[in-house]
């Protein structure tokens, strides 16, 4: 296998076995990135030089006994959304054009200090606000969208030009990327990781997580990035114990199986693959549960009544001083938020309240409830709606956000990993959301599948 294909436990391995080195890593991740960011365009800068200079740091220390954990020596990429101090936190916008960060973001100073090496800034749809991430290609077929608004670091992962990356998340945008482009996403509960120094989409929605091969993977750079900030207002202290999962039986856990919402209008293929992962579950020793998804027909209005108002807010001196430098379709988001009443973004945090409270009640009755991630595969560039069986014509970005939205509205976190893939050979993704910093039990059941399943797991695209 060649470097750049490693999984982040196996970099880590190799790294603190001394049969690889930090060096070595990074060069052969350089080297994947040269021949094929030109047709995947994950990247908005690529720092190479800075990257060289920090494998080696790394690799002096390792031998010199300094050895700091398990992202140590190992390349990735950051969402340019995410602040590293002196360089452009550009936001895949025109009005950033001239932006520097002035210092680290929480995450990049706990990734730093865990000796983790940046390659670069991975694309964003722009200010997150969007689904696509027109500006990069699906990492298994070029022509398809890589789903957004994490598109980058989704992209960078599955090609093997990142061996592990963040992004970030107000309504799927870790989530959908990762499940159209076959890697693993994590959604942490809202308030587990700080979000100073991440450009806001959304204050109340917005969430910052990893991107990752493998379940495992994900688990490791969780631990480096959770603790109390007093920077971010919805900070709060990890609770103990830890993350990393072990093991594949799955005795005594209750897994959840909605009968509504999150299988309607949902394609057949994505379907039957979600519903055999769920199946392997049950082999594994876990209760399948039936449950009714309280408040369903009420996601989308919360969610965009959140939203909206929330990013318009923060854009507003933007927007009024220099709205030509905004994409139209950010553009036109945001002067809709402008027409929204502060009655109408109260109603919606009342009925974000409710639905909170009766997640919580969901969630007593089962452990984790698996699902979709996203009701479709990759749709191919350019693609504006899909129309359902029932006739139901719906925008792409919509169907996207539709399965993801409801753990943002509630906080709760969710897991997306690879279940298998549809007939074109485009990835599907198994959602897994657990009880508010029920984070070990999301990752244990995700990795008890992964362990069952493993040639699901840690693939590099065929295109990279």
């Amino acid at each position: 296998m060649a470097l750049a294909d490693l999984t982040l436990t196996e970099a880590s391995e190799a790294i603190r076995e001394r049969r690889h080195s930090p060096v070595e890593l990074v060069e052969a991740v350089l080297d994947r990135v040269e021949r094929v960011e030109p047709r995947l365009h994950a990247y908005a800068a690529v720092t190479a030089d800075r990257a060289r200079h920090a494998a080696v740091r790394a690799e002096r220390e390792i031998a010199a006994g300094r050895y700091r954990g398990p992202l140590h020596g190992v390349p990735m990429g950051l969402k340019d959304l995410i602040d590293v101090g002196g360089m452009a936190t550009a936001a895949g916008s025109r009005i950033r054009a001239d932006h520097r960060a002035g210092s680290d973001s929480a995450v990049a100073e706990r990734l730093s200090a865990a000796g983790a090496v940046l390659l670069g800034k991975t694309h964003t749809h722009e200010f997150a606000y969007g689904l696509t991430t027109p500006q990069t290609n699906n990492a298994w077929d070029q022509g398809r969208v890589a789903g957004g608004s994490s598109g980058g670091s989704a992209v960078a992962v599955a090609a093997g030009t990142a061996t592990f990356a963040l992004g970030t998340d107000t309504g799927g945008s870790i989530r959908v990327p990762a499940s159209l482009n076959g890697v693993v996403g994590l959604k942490p509960t809202y308030g587990l990781v700080s979000r100073h120094g991440v450009t806001s989409l959304s204050w109340s929605l917005d969430h910052v997580g990893p991107i990752t091969r493998t379940v495992e993977d994900a688990s490791l750079v969780l631990a480096e990035l959770t603790g109390y900030d007093p920077r971010d207002p919805a900070s709060v202290p990890a609770p103990g114990g830890g993350h990393r999962p072990s093991g594949a039986d799955l005795s005594g856990l209750r897994v959840g199986v909605p009968r509504n919402y999150y299988f309607e209008r949902v394609d057949p293929e994505v379907e039957a693959a979600v519903r055999g992962a769920v199946a392997c579950l049950a082999e594994l020793g876990a209760r399948l549960v039936d449950v009714e998804i309280p408040m369903a027909e009420h996601v989308q209005a919360v969610q965009w009544g959140l939203m909206v108002p929330e990013a318009t807010a923060y854009h507003e001196r933007g927007l009024r001083s220099a709205p030509d430098l905004y994409a139209d379709d950010v553009r036109a988001l945001l002067e809709a938020g402008e027409l929204m009443s502060a009655g109408d973004y109260v109603r919606a945090q009342r009925a974000r309240t409710l639905m909170r409270e009766a997640w919580a009640g969901l969630l007593d009755g089962v452990d984790v409830i698996a699902a979709p991630t996203v009701p479709m595969t990759a749709a191919p560039a350019g693609q504006t709606t899909v129309t359902w069986q029932d006739g139901t014509v719906e925008s792409v970005s919509d169907a996207y956000v539709r399965l993801s939205a409801p753990a943002n509205i509630t906080g709760v976190p969710a897991l997306t990993l690879p279940v298998g893939r549809d007939s074109a050979g485009l990835p599907i993704g198994m959602q897994l959301l657990g009880r508010p910093f029920g984070e070990d039990v999301v990752l244990r059941a995700g990795h008890a599948y992964e362990r069952a399943r493993p040639a699901a797991m840690g693939r590099t695209a065929t295109a990279a």
